[in-house]
């Protein structure tokens, strides 16, 4: 997919020992995603990469970063998008939605998505390597344990859905900031997990049919 040489930016984890990563058969082909949901955790964010290109939508991957990984994978797409832009300029912005739309739940966001099985553990990654041609970035999410280091994951994205991709991450990041203040600057110990996420930031495009009058589910509180 890409249509020149990419510019890495590496985001190791504190158990990185190197940047060699072992890619398996299963993850190498890597997938395509129009957007993505993130759900804040009590000790970790979950990247839910949506692909919505036809019906029904469905979570293409699910990526666990602990919470001290995310900053640096945020930086990290901030730089490489400020590469792409001194290569080939601004990326075209996706559509917007409808600016009074109603924000739908995450419940019914995630009533409309299909997830097989094998997604639902999701892939862990405490590492992240970046790269980028001249319509999309790639992102290869790491397992950096001795002895080896595996690709977990690893998703393609169109250029123009990467500062949406960076609003969402640093929204994140504020709230779980915000919790860790009114917690005295400490973060919330873990919590049992609930049938609702605590909160999601979602950049994807609309990830329900064109005709549902049902609003976008993008920046969902």
């Amino acid at each position: 997919m890409n249509d020149s040489p990419s510019e890495d930016q590496p985001v190791p984890g504190d158990n990185a020992h190197n940047l060699r990563a072992r890619i398996p058969d299963h993850v190498g082909e890597g997938v395509f995603s129009t957007g993505a949901i993130v759900v804040t955790g009590p000790s970790e964010f979950v990247l839910d990469f949506v692909q919505n290109i036809s019906r029904p939508h469905r979570v293409a991957a699910r990526v666990v970063l602990p919470h001290p990984v995310l900053p640096q994978f945020l930086e990290a797409l901030r730089k490489n998008l400020e590469i792409y832009k001194g290569r080939f300029g601004a990326p075209a912005d996706p559509p917007k939605p409808p600016s009074d739309a109603r924000r739908p739940s995450p419940q019914e966001i995630y009533d409309d998505l299909k997830m097989s099985d094998s997604l639902l553990s999701g892939a862990y990654a405490n590492g992240v390597m970046i790269g980028h041609g001249a319509a999309e970035f790639s992102m290869d999410f790491i397992t950096s344990f001795f002895p080896q280091s595996a690709v977990s994951a690893r998703v393609y994205m169109a250029a123009g859905q990467i500062p949406r991709l960076i609003e969402s991450l640093d929204n994140a990041m504020k709230q779980l900031q915000i919790r860790g203040n009114q917690a005295g600057g400490q973060l919330p110990p873990p919590q049992p997990p609930k049938p609702q996420p605590p909160s999601t930031q979602s950049p994807g495009d609309d990830l329900l049919p064109p005709n549902d009058n049902r609003p976008d589910p993008d920046d969902v509180e």
